[in-house]
């Protein structure tokens, strides 16, 4: 079947709905990795392979310096430990309204460690807790009406005790979120008839010659 679809010349690879899953456990199913390495036999690409195979083009000394400072240091979290463009960086001077937002079995950003991000912020913040995990649970449009979210206030130091507390609504956080940004506000206005102006001129269409160059 994969050989008479590659028949087509419009044919150029295999995508996967991610958000029909009930978990991000389906990359790792017998089905799906048998699937896999039929795909990768015949030199077809697959969408998530390919995503994850887009490496971010970033300098190397800047990535250092990320690395060690936000990951292995854990420095991002100390008031003043970090200096960028001459200012030192104080997370709980941010007085901004934020919005957090974790998935419950998101193993690249676990959720109670996002959590923690409450107590290093300023005043006015809202958690909020997916059902599902890394992709699945934030690509999670209203219409399938599926999974859940959870939200409540206050929101104590210990992320278990929060939870326990917290409440379930079925469905996507999505209308949640879009609630939260309507508050945040600050009016509309019409939208520009043409993009750039009198001193920024357009310099090509979006997105542009940086996202499309190759890392290597």
């Amino acid at each position: 079947q994969v050989l008479e679809f590659r028949r087509f010349p419009k044919f150029v690879g295999v995508r996967h709905i991610t958000q029909d899953e009930p978990d991000d456990d389906f990359i790792v199913r017998p089905t799906v990795l048998r699937g896999l390495a039929v795909l990768q036999k015949h030199q077809i690409p697959f969408d998530l392979l390919f995503w994850n195979s887009d490496s971010a083009n970033l300098p190397g000394p800047m990535y250092c310096y990320y690395v060690r400072n936000t990951y292995l240091e854990n420095r991002l979290k100390q008031p003043g430990a970090l200096v960028n463009c001459g200012v030192p960086v104080d997370l709980g001077k941010v007085k901004l309204p934020v919005f957090v937002l974790s998935t419950r079995e998101d193993h690249i950003v676990p959720w109670r460690s996002a959590y923690r991000t409450l107590s290093l912020l300023g005043e006015e913040k809202t958690f909020v807790l997916g059902a599902s995990g890394h992709i699945a649970g934030i690509v999670n449009p209203p219409a399938n009406k599926r999974r859940s979210y959870w939200v409540g206030e206050p929101y104590p130091d210990d992320p278990d005790a929060w939870l326990k507390d917290a409440r379930e609504v079925c469905g996507s956080w999505w209308p949640f979120w879009s609630e939260w940004l309507a508050r945040q506000a600050g009016g509309t206005r019409a939208a520009p008839s043409a993009p750039g102006s009198a001193r920024y001129r357009p310099i090509e269409p979006a997105p542009g010659r940086y996202v499309k160059q190759k890392a290597n």
